[in-house]
C-alpha cells in the first residue's frame, strides 16, 4: 500500500462520522465557535469538541483563538468538493432506486 492509499483511507475514516460531516457542512459558511456549532447540532458541547479534536488531529479543521473564543474553520476548501460529490453519488443512488421501483410497478 502506498502513502497515498493510506492518506485516502485515513481521510475517509475521519469523514466517516455523521457529526463530523455535519460540522464540515456548517463550517462551509465560515468559521464558527464550539457554542455556535453545538447550538446548530443540538448536541453536547463536549461531543462537538471531541469531534473537532479528531478533525484537528487529521488537519481537516484549524482553530483560531480570539479572547476566550476559539473559532474553527476548514483548512482546505477542497473538502467541500468531496462532500458535494458524495451528495451527487447519493442522489444518483436514490434516482436508481426510484427507477427500479417504477419498473417494478411498486413506485405508484
Amino acid at each position: 500500500m502506498t502513502a497515498m492509499h493510506e492518506f485516502k483511507a485515513d481521510l475517509f475514516k475521519t469523514l466517516g462520522h455523521p457529526v463530523r460531516l455535519r460540522i464540515l457542512e456548517l463550517l462551509r459558511s465560515g468559521e464558527k465557535t464550539v457554542t455556535e456549532l453545538q447550538q446548530d447540532l443540538t448536541i453536547e458541547a463536549s461531543s462537538v469538541s471531541q469531534q473537532l479534536a479528531v478533525m484537528r488531529s487529521h488537519q481537516l479543521v484549524e482553530a483560531r483563538k480570539l479572547g476566550t473564543n476559539v473559532f474553527y474553520t476548514v483548512r482546505d476548501v477542497l473538502v467541500f468538493e468531496l462532500l458535494d460529490i458524495a451528495r451527487k453519488i447519493f442522489e444518483n443512488r436514490v434516482e436508481s432506486m426510484k427507477m427500479v421501483l417504477d419498473q417494478d410497478g411498486t413506485g405508484d
